[in-house]
Formats: structure tokens, C-alpha cells, sequence
């Protein structure tokens, strides 16, 4: 077999990407929209992107993704290689000096079909192989009107809070036992503290307004937790629900769901993007429960 050559794309060049023809059985990543580059009007950057060539036939391809003001990448959304070329693929991983998580879309129920599960697994092999850790799955949910706007069970107030001292105390008293594996591993690498100030990036990313942000209190005035509706790059999403440790066990996490639906409508949305991890069970139910439907699974690999 030839040596493989790995480079980046440049934009004169960029047709290469579409030579390599593979089934579209499972969603390319996280964002999984057709690849075109900035110049050509798309998201994607010819410096993220890399392929691994054989004989000058492009047998593997990954696109890294950003937002149009980041300065570096922040996603892994495409990762394809052609059949018998897994190898080529995982080197094309080790070689790149880019290293972000990678989020595979695929349909709901895909274990349970043989021929998404093989070109699934084929992928998440390859990530492993080319240095990606498994870290989590997740149930990601699309609602739209068809859906039924679920009604506000009035239980909570919600009041926006401009100070951030305050929402960081608030995803303080959030992390202790969460359910969230993100939030769990950036505990575990760097405490608690770390694990905010990673969250607060996240949020603060977002390019939908601050102001949108609520804080849940009891009529009593105890601190419930936070929702924040947001949009991401493409569109309305749930940005963040948490409850405060001590408020745990009343259900309230669906109180702030249908609040942060109900706040998105109120500014336009006709679709609401959201995500939870598999294992989190009750986060699940009150996404079931407020009618938003699994639209497809999502695997992180880190």
C-alpha cells in the first residue's frame, strides 16, 4: 500500500474534500451540514480542514469547526474515510495539531440496525484509535409548535440577574452529584471552581443576549436553580438548565425547561435544539414529558 500524505486543505484546493464518496448513514458530527468553506460561503476554515491522500486520492477527511469570531476550533464535525482506510483515518487524527471533541449524530435506535451500528462504530473505532476517549452519549431533541407548547406549572419566579458573581454561586451549588459528564470531568481535572469558569466560557459563547439569562427562586425566595434560553450559530437551543443540589428531588428541572421553551417561543422560535445525557434519567423524562422528541443520539468523544 502507498505512503499516505496528510496536510491541510487551502482554498484553492477545497473541491478535494467532496471526492471521497461515503454512504451517509450516520450524521458527520455535531453540526452535520453540507461542507463548503467561508470563501465559498460556508463555515468551515481550508486550514481545519485535513486530508490523508493516497496516490493523490483523498481516503480520509476531517473538517473542524468554530464559530465565524472564534480563533481556534471548537468541534470535530466532519470525520469520514473511504472502506478499508481506518488506519488512514486514525493517522489523520494523530497528525493534526487540532484536538477538539468530537460529537457523532446518529438516528435514534441505531444499535438496534446493523448497517448504522457497523458505520457508526466505525467511526467511534477510528476517533479511539486516532486518540479520542469515549466520554458520553446523549439523547439531542428538537421541539417545534407541532409539538405542544407545555404549560408553565407556575410553581417558580424567574427573574433575569445581571451579576455574574451570582449565576457562578448559583452552577456552584449546581455541580455537587450532577448528572452531567461534562461537568463531571471538568471537576474531576480541576475542581469545582474550574468546572464554572469552564461553564461560564460556554454560556458566555452563546451569541444570543445575556440578558436572557433567568435565575428560579420559590415564592418563598430559596434559589432554585437557572435556565438559560439561548441561540447557538444555527438556531434557537436550550442553552443550560441546572438545579441547586439542595432543590433536588421536586421535579423543578422541568419547571425551568417549559420556562426556557416558553422564553424562546416568546422571541421567535419555530424550532428549539436540546440535548441531555443518556444516563441522566430524569432530565430525560421532563424532555419526554414537555414533548420534545429524540431526534437523534448523539456520542461524545473527547
Amino acid at each position: 500500500m502507498t505512503d499516505l500524505v496528510i496536510r491541510p486543505l487551502i482554498e484553492d484546493d477545497a473541491h478535494l474534500f467532496h471526492t471521497l464518496r461515503v454512504p451517509p448513514l450516520v450524521g458527520r458530527g455535531f453540526l452535520g451540514h453540507t461542507y463548503a468553506t467561508v470563501g465559498q460561503g460556508g463555515e468551515y476554515r481550508p486550514e481545519w480542514t485535513w486530508v490523508a491522500l493516497r496516490e493523490e486520492r483523498v481516503v480520509a477527511r476531517a473538517a473542524w469547526w468554530a464559530g465565524p469570531e472564534d480563533t481556534a476550533p471548537i468541534a470535530l464535525d466532519w470525520f469520514d474515510f473511504a472502506d478499508g482506510e481506518a488506519d488512514a483515518a486514525a493517522e489523520l487524527l494523530r497528525t493534526a495539531p487540532l484536538h477538539t471533541e468530537y460529537s457523532l449524530l446518529a438516528p435514534p435506535g441505531w444499535r438496534d440496525q446493523p448497517e448504522l451500528r457497523a458505520a457508526a462504530q466505525a467511526r467511534i473505532d477510528a476517533a479511539v484509535a486516532g486518540g479520542l476517549v469515549p466520554l458520553v452519549e446523549r439523547y439531542r431533541y428538537e421541539w417545534t409548535p407541532e409539538c405542544g407548547l407545555p404549560e408553565r406549572p407556575g410553581r417558580l419566579e424567574f427573574r433575569p440577574e445581571p451579576d455574574d458573581a451570582a449565576i457562578e454561586d448559583a452552577l456552584r451549588r449546581i455541580m455537587p452529584d450532577t448528572l452531567d459528564a461534562h461537568d463531571r470531568r471538568a471537576i474531576a481535572r480541576g475542581g469545582v471552581d474550574a468546572a464554572v469558569r469552564e461553564l461560564m466560557d460556554i454560556l458566555a459563547w452563546f451569541p444570543s443576549p445575556r440578558e436572557w439569562w433567568r435565575l428560579a427562586w420559590t415564592p418563598e425566595g430559596e434559589l432554585v436553580g437557572i435556565q438559560v434560553p439561548a441561540r447557538n450559530p444555527h438556531g434557537p437551543c436550550v442553552g443550560y438548565i441546572g438545579v441547586v443540589a439542595e432543590q433536588r428531588g421536586h421535579g423543578y428541572a422541568y419547571d425551568l425547561l417549559v420556562e426556557c421553551t416558553h422564553d424562546l417561543v416568546e422571541q421567535g422560535a419555530t424550532k428549539i435544539a436540546a440535548a441531555t445525557d443518556q444516563p441522566n434519567l430524569p432530565m430525560a423524562a421532563h424532555f419526554a414529558r414537555a414533548g420534545y422528541p429524540v431526534t437523534q443520539e448523539r456520542i461524545d468523544l473527547i
